[in-house]
């Protein structure tokens, strides 16, 4: 992001037990850009993003996965998205990792979680489950906080009458860390998240604001 746009980057260590705290402060010291948000304990991954949007300084946020397999070279790519659609700017630009380089069980679980939302929510997204996105500040704040919440983000600016676009981004082997996500766990997880999105969707109203002055010229 350098010479693109003035930037800062959160660290959020959702309560981990070994040292990613302390060697987060050192690399601030030669890194000004980087701040550190830190749990107590482990609330989970919403909460985590949560944590760091609520700390951002800035009105874009870009987000992504802790495990390194999210590009950071494709932010500009999705910025850019922002800058071409001037006219009907979207809120949320998502990336779609089309090549995943995952095992075949997550890309089939991955597969299965994205057509079952698309079908109930009808959210336009194929890859709802990629943690590169760039949204607005303001907007997700704005938007109602749950555990999970990151799974249903286009769901849920849709339903604030907002814009989502998908971009394909590239995606990159683990090479280190544990995934705590596993198949049958985000099923059915997921599938309570899920009606519960559903249930938000359909109890919202979005009024059409007319303007009084012009009403009464």
């Amino acid at each position: 992001l350098n010479g693109v746009v003035d930037y800062e980057v959160l660290f959020v260590d959702d309560g981990s037990s070994d040292d990613t705290a302390h060697q987060l402060l050192e690399l601030s010291k030669s890194f000004p850009q980087l701040r550190v948000v830190r749990h107590a304990r482990s609330c989970g991954q919403s909460t985590a993003v949560r944590s760091g949007v609520r700390a951002a300084r800035n009105p874009w946020i870009a987000t992504l996965d802790g495990d390194g397999q999210n590009d950071p070279a494709d932010i500009p790519k999705l910025l850019e998205v922002l800058r071409t659609r001037s006219t009907e700017a979207p809120q949320i630009v998502c990336g779609y990792r089309r090549k995943r380089r995952d095992t075949w069980l997550k890309r089939i679980s991955s597969k299965v979680a994205n057509g079952v939302r698309s079908r109930f929510l009808s959210d336009s997204t194929p890859d709802t489950g990629c943690g590169l996105k760039v949204f607005q500040r303001g907007m997700f704040l704005a938007l109602p906080y749950f555990d999970h919440m990151h799974r249903f983000l286009p769901a849920l600016v849709q339903r604030e009458g907002g814009k989502v676009v998908s971009v394909e981004v590239n995606h990159r082997p683990r090479t280190r860390g544990t995934s705590n996500y596993g198949m049958f766990d985000r099923l059915w997880v997921g599938i309570v998240d899920m009606f519960g999105v559903m249930w938000l969707i359909r109890r919202s109203h979005r009024p059409q604001i007319l303007d009084v002055e012009k009403q009464y010229e």
